[in-house]
């Protein structure tokens, strides 16, 4: 399968009262309606609009509350306290479009694999083969407390659990063949019980009879994204992942990467062109390029409140800065004892090229615009800047976080696709109904179960 010509576009979104970005709703434009469905449905319009490939939800299952041990300031700085359920938010994005796909994170450390394989599916069968799931081993000690626990697994303990959750997730959702609806009214069969297979899996962590209740769906199973940037987390998106989401903050670490990602999806006997690589970008489009840049000043300079920055990093590492001093240097022992996502910190050091890391610099890179890379400009100059990445063979498109919700995506949609359109990167209409057949992939088949 040779490697496409087409990008992927994809929006990165949260179910929350901002984005990624942690100062998106203080820009004046901002819309606040973000706990009414008609929100949802209006961005999920205009990126159908758009063609993009997928809109997908992050998520986190409890407020950031390691710094200080307190959601005080996530609360206070609107850090992201706000989470809603992710099943209801896809489902009223699902009645307001037709192709676009439809994503969401859902954690393996604290749900069963058959409650995750049947929300999907159904989901996929509800869309018409439309859904993804993007897999995540969770990151912080506040998420477990809210499931019971004490403490969050470990990092290489928390990827054991989750090859052996993915392995029955994709078997339930293959314990149906295709075909096994027999829907013979007058015979009075329902289903040939020869082509519904049950599981049986012991496993070290899960216990699973099956089969799922839900029938085989349109695109086979659905798609899967993962974000794993240690070692690691690498080699777990090289066996599993279809859509893999990056945090590379430059062109050169992204090259890098995804060099290293192709590499290592062929050692698992994939191929690496059928697997897309999508780095997270911010765009910040004007009229001109000087409301363009003006726009950035904005977003880098005045609307993320520090002590936001440092709540989202303390939750993202797992680790309480609160009795640290901002312009403290991020050492290598302090890194050994962070049990949350190890690669951000490798990422912004190769990114600031041996410059020495403080913890004002590492928050900066979770809560600002310095998280990923930003293409500034017109429509038609961040669609060549776009281009360039991609002819680079940085990245096989990109996951577009949003500045502000809804007018970044609106920005994109209407001034920068057209000129991705012009110069033959990005689709102008969906080849067919199904997320994989938007993405190219084929039809996966059947695992024995």
């Amino acid at each position: 399968m040779a490697r496409s010509q087409q990008m992927s576009l994809v929006a990165f979104l949260q179910a929350s009262n901002v984005s990624v970005y942690s100062g998106s709703w203080r820009y004046p434009s901002a819309t606040d309606d973000y706990l009414d469905l008609r929100y949802y449905q209006r961005i999920a319009r205009v990126l159908e609009e758009g063609t993009f490939d997928l809109m997908f939800f992050d998520d986190r299952l409890a407020m950031p509350a390691i710094y200080g041990d307190s959601t005080d300031d996530a609360v206070r700085y609107g850090a992201r306290p706000v989470k809603l359920d992710l099943t209801a938010v896809l489902g009223v994005c699902a009645a307001a479009t037709t192709h676009l796909g439809l994503g969401a994170t859902y954690s393996t450390t604290y749900y069963p694999p058959f409650h995750v394989a049947r929300t999907f599916a159904t989901l996929d069968q509800l869309t018409r083969g439309r859904s993804a799931w993007n897999v995540v081993t969770s990151v912080n000690d506040a998420e477990a407390r809210n499931f019971g626990q004490d403490i969050h697994l470990g990092h290489d303990e928390r990827y054991d659990r989750a090859e052996e959750f993915v392995d029955v997730v994709a078997r339930l959702w293959d314990s149906w063949e295709d075909g096994a609806i027999v829907g013979d009214r007058e015979g009075g069969i329902f289903a040939d019980p020869g082509k519904v297979h049950e599981l049986h899996h012991h496993g070290k962590y899960f216990d699973v009879r099956g089969p799922l209740t839900v029938p085989r769906s349109p695109q086979g199973r659905p798609v899967l994204l993962q974000a794993g940037s240690s070692g690691r987390g690498r080699d777990f998106a090289a066996r599993w992942a279809e859509l893999i989401f990056t945090g590379d903050p430059s062109r050169e670490v992204a090259v890098e990467h995804y060099r290293d990602q192709k590499d290592r999806i062929a050692a698992f006997g994939r191929d690496p062109d059928a697997v897309r690589i999508l780095p997270m970008a911010y765009t910040v489009i004007g009229e001109t390029e000087s409301i363009a840049k003006e726009k950035e000043e904005i977003f880098l300079d005045q609307l993320v409140h520090p002590m936001a920055s440092l709540a989202l990093l303390s939750e993202l590492l797992n680790h309480d800065f609160s009795g640290h001093d901002l312009d403290d240097p991020i050492t290598d022992e302090l890194i050994s004892s962070v049990t949350g996502i190890r690669g951000l910190v490798e990422g912004v050091r190769k990114h600031t090229q041996g410059e020495e890391l403080t913890l004002r610099t590492l928050a900066a890179h979770r809560a600002t615009l310095l998280q990923g890379p930003r293409f500034v400009g017109t429509g038609e100059q961040v669609a060549e800047q776009m281009h360039e990445w991609y002819d680079a063979e940085a990245c096989d498109g990109f996951v577009l976080a949003a500045t502000h919700f809804p007018g970044s995506f609106e920005d994109v949609v209407r001034m920068a696709v057209p000129h991705l359109r012009r110069r033959g990167v990005f689709r102008s209409e969906y080849p067919g109904t199904t997320l994989r057949e938007t993405l190219g992939l084929p039809r996966p088949e059947r695992l024995d179960a």
